[in-house]
């Protein structure tokens, strides 16, 4: 969920300090354990050495079931070797970062303060090669047969300096499920951007979010950024995206995904590895960057997508066809200012685009604010462009007020097309999408234009704080009944999941819920996601299915893979899964099925 960002430059010495983070209270019945996640600021390594050194009890990377006890007392870590380029320049630019990050910009605010964005399961881990796992309640469901992949930021250095929780690296944490029996591993992406920094042994490219805050700030840290280029320290042309959102498969391939660059492709080994096959253009066809969230039509096997920037042409729309094969790209100049366009829906013959009040604004730096943020004065707008379009010559724009769109669930046309439906969460309190996701509350509402007319009506379909909303894959760009969502308590930790009958609501357009499942006291999950008990059946229910997530306790530090009945008003959980290593919070997943996988 990274528009236009990178990682993070900051970052050189500062006194080795520890700052921990606990979970929330701890009900009577658990309170002889409880767990802390900390947050370790390093001490500058030196050019070639083998350190030892000290932390709490929960390390820089904390692996959830292994944590100790709560305890400030210290232990000492496994050595490593650690290699950092001591060059001149190298040393000169890490000095500046140093004053910056202390005495210019230092992380103020809780948004970008370390001790807070990387507190608790939001805390990094270390890479995990394929472990087996145990199945400790229920058995897999046979239709579980492939991998399940979760996408999400995890820095690769402990940040020194302001640092946001969209600016993290890429790590993939997978699931493969085969025969019963499941295999887990934890792999970075190895993008441009995490490649070079490790090699270097430090942070090197920037990050929009929370690097460039004030003018004062944002001179400096451009100053050094370009002083790193000069001195070939890095190559912006081979990208400085992270691939830290979310995955697609798509023309037989597998991309973890981040819209500030070019897809990754990567692959699932026999052994249940996770490789990084490298950055792709598509032949030189895709140019800068592609939306973090393509959509795929389950009948045509095209993939739409579209890329957004802050110089026009601010929106570019473009398709692949089942080969995955990249069309001619659609400029659309008619967005006539630089907005954060994080998803869209397709129906069968249009795509639609909401424009909404969080934009790029360079001049907002004047003031000492973000170059993203909310205006709140800008009347948000839907744009419908045909799916298969040469040009922008039939985009439709149409004005929705207080619509503001972050995460599409799905759109469908009716009335013989003359009628689009969007079904999307809107955000009511946009302004603290970027500085207080906790303040955010999202509501699900449908959204009906009619094309003849030109009118717009809009309602809610539950009271509740709904996000990450996600359907059966096989009505993709059709009219669905079922939605899966998860539940803010507060955003972005994920309570549990709820399922909505779209249906209800054309009756007495009363609240949708139909079934839940709260995952209980100081556990958390992420977006769920469904698979189909038979995929390939055609009358098969919509809802004959499983929902799947990751869910972590933070009062024993054990992350879980929890697969739960779809079609229970409770949504029975029929398996779960100990995973050997803490996941942190991160952003979207997908099921990948082993025909499948064995394509890549």
């Amino acid at each position: 969920m990274d528009s236009l960002s990178s990682s993070f430059i900051s970052m050189f010495p500062q006194p080795n300090s520890t700052v921990s983070h606990p979970p929330p209270p701890l009900p009577p019945s658990l309170h002889p354990a409880t767990k802390i996640f900390s947050v370790r600021i390093e001490e500058k390594p030196s050019a070639v050495t083998i350190t030892t050194t000290t932390t709490t009890t929960t390390t820089r990377r904390p692996s959830g079931p292994k944590m100790q006890k709560t305890s400030l007392s210290t232990k000492k870590r496994e050595s490593s070797l650690v290699l950092v380029d001591q060059s001149l320049p190298a040393t000169i630019f890490n000095a500046f970062d140093t004053i910056i990050n202390n005495f210019i910009d230092p992380p103020i605010r809780q948004s970008v303060d370390p001790k807070h964005v990387l507190s608790d399961n939001f805390s990094p881990v270390d890479e995990l090669p394929p472990t087996a796992c145990d199945v400790i309640d229920g058995s897999l469901p046979s239709c579980l047969d492939g991998a399940y992949f979760r996408n999400g930021p995890n820095p690769q250095f402990l940040p020194r300096g302001p640092y946001h929780l969209f600016d993290g690296d890429g790590m993939l944490h997978a699931i493969r499920i085969k025969n019963g029996k499941a295999t887990f591993c934890s792999r970075y992406v190895k993008t441009y951007k995490y490649t070079i920094e490790k090699e270097a042994g430090f942070p090197i490219i920037p990050n929009v979010f929370s690097g460039f805050n004030g003018m004062t700030a944002s001179a400096a840290r451009m100053a050094v950024t370009a002083g790193r280029v000069l001195a070939g320290q890095f190559n912006p042309v081979k990208g400085i995206g992270l691939a830290n959102t979310s995955l697609a498969f798509f023309g037989n391939k597998l991309y973890a995904l981040g819209e500030s660059d070019l897809p990754y492709v990567v692959k699932l080994a026999s052994n249940g590895d996770i490789i990084t096959v490298g950055r792709h253009d598509f032949d030189g066809k895709l140019f800068m960057s592609m939306t973090a969230h393509p959509k795929i039509d389950p009948v045509t096997k095209e993939a739409f997508a579209f890329r957004y920037g802050p110089v026009p042409p601010f929106l570019t729309f473009f398709r692949f066809n089942e080969n995955g094969e990249k069309q001619p790209d659609v400029p659309i100049f008619s967005m006539t200012s630089p907005s954060f366009l994080h998803d869209f829906a397709i129906t069968k013959n249009y795509a639609i685009f909401p424009e909404i009040q969080i934009g790029m604004s360079p001049m907002e730096m004047i003031g000492g604010g973000s170059p993203v943020s909310a205006d709140p004065g800008k009347v948000t707008r839907l744009g419908l462009i045909p799916r298969y379009a040469k040009d922008e010559s039939e985009m439709k724009w149409f004005e929705v007020p207080g619509l503001n769109v972050i995460h599409c669930i799905n759109a469908w046309e009716e009335d013989g097309g003359d009628t689009v439906v969007l079904v999307a969460p809107n955000i009511l309190s946009v302004e603290h999408t970027l500085e207080r996701m906790d303040l955010v509350h999202a509501s699900v509402e449908k959204v009906t234009i009619n094309l003849k007319t030109g009118m717009v009506f809009r309602h809610p379909l539950s009271t509740r704080n709904l996000d990450f909303g996600v359907i059966n894959p096989a009505f993709v760009a059709v009219k669905n009944r079922y939605v899966y969502c998860g539940v803010g308590d507060p955003m972005p930790k994920i309570s549990g999941v709820v399922k909505l009958d779209l249906s209800l609501s054309e009756v007495d357009r009363r609240e949708c819920i139909v079934a839940s499942r709260i995952f209980g006291p100081g556990c958390f999950g992420g977006e769920p996601f469904f698979l189909a008990r038979e995929p390939d059946n055609p009358d098969a229910d919509e809802d004959d299915g499983y929902v799947v997530s990751y869910v972590h306790n933070e009062y024993t530090g054990e992350s879980r893979f929890v697969v739960m009945d779809a079609k229970s008003p409770t949504l029975e959980i029929v398996a779960a899964v100990k995973l050997p290593q803490r996941v942190p919070y991160g952003f979207h997943g997908l099921f990948v099925r082993e025909n499948d996988i064995n394509k890549l």
